[in-house]
Parts: C-alpha cells; sequence; structure tokens
C-alpha cells in the first residue's frame, strides 16, 4: 500500500542543488512526486511510494547535498492519490 509524505525542509536549501538531488534520490528509489523550491525559502518534497522507501527519503533531506545546510525537517503523511507518474522538479 503506498504512502505520501510531504516534507518541508528548511536551511540553506534554495540554490544548492537540494531539488535535483532529491529528484535523483527519489527516482532512484522508485518514488513518485515532485520537489519545489518555496517563496519562503524552504524546499517542498512530495513523494509517495512504499514507506521504507519514504523514510530513506526523509533521511536523504535530513542532511542534503553536499553545498546544503539543512535546519529542520517537517514531515507530514498525506493522503496518496495518483496524480504523479513519477518524480520531477516543479518551477
Amino acid at each position: 500500500m503506498e504512502k505520501r509524505y510531504k516534507i518541508i525542509v528548511s536551511g540553506r536549501v534554495q540554490g544548492v542543488f537540494f531539488r535535483y538531488t532529491t529528484k535523483k534520490t527519489a527516482r532512484n528509489l522508485g518514488l513518485k512526486g515532485y520537489a519545489k523550491n518555496l517563496d519562503d525559502g524552504t524546499v517542498e518534497v512530495v513523494a509517495q511510494g512504499n514507506k521504507d522507501d519514504l523514510d530513506r527519503l526523509v533521511d536523504f533531506c535530513r542532511k542534503g547535498p553536499l553545498l546544503a545546510r539543512v535546519d529542520d525537517v517537517n514531515v507530514k503523511e498525506e493522503k496518496a492519490g495518483d496524480e504523479f507518474e513519477g518524480f520531477e522538479v516543479k518551477y
């Protein structure tokens, strides 16, 4: 049974390839969803798949790519849907 997480990552997470490395990580885990920058300087990640892979993505988000500095990660479980075909970066 698929689950969906909405993850909000704060810190120095924009302009450091956070969305792109999240996309690569999520695709390698077989997850669907997106990553996008929000106006307040955070990154929103919505990911759907099995719980173990979602938890692995959350672990990645807690560290981020090399140039990032993650201050906080907020994870909320949401109802899974069927609108995602893959994992993308949104602009």
